[in-house]
């Protein structure tokens, strides 16, 4: 496999992990939100900023994991 196809890859499970957990979190959480912060199907609203932030946390978390785990958070 090229080295190029190896880091998508890689990527790919990083975004698709942070995807995850941010959900999994944003929709336990939901019922417990304000109104205007609960995600109402088929429209563009406050909900999904929240969602999408939360995987956005999820992603940066991952990263600050694997660059701690690679030695160069020492």
């Amino acid at each position: 496999m090229l080295h190029s196809a190896r880091i998508m890859k890689r990527r790919f499970w990083h975004s698709l992990l942070a995807v995850l957990l941010g959900n999994a979190v944003y929709f336990a959480v939901s019922p417990k939100l304000p109104y205007r912060a609960q995600h109402r199907p088929f429209e563009l609203d406050w909900g999904l900023a929240v969602d999408f932030w939360l995987c956005l946390v999820f992603y940066g978390l991952l990263a600050g994991v694997k660059w701690f785990r690679s030695g160069r958070g020492k």
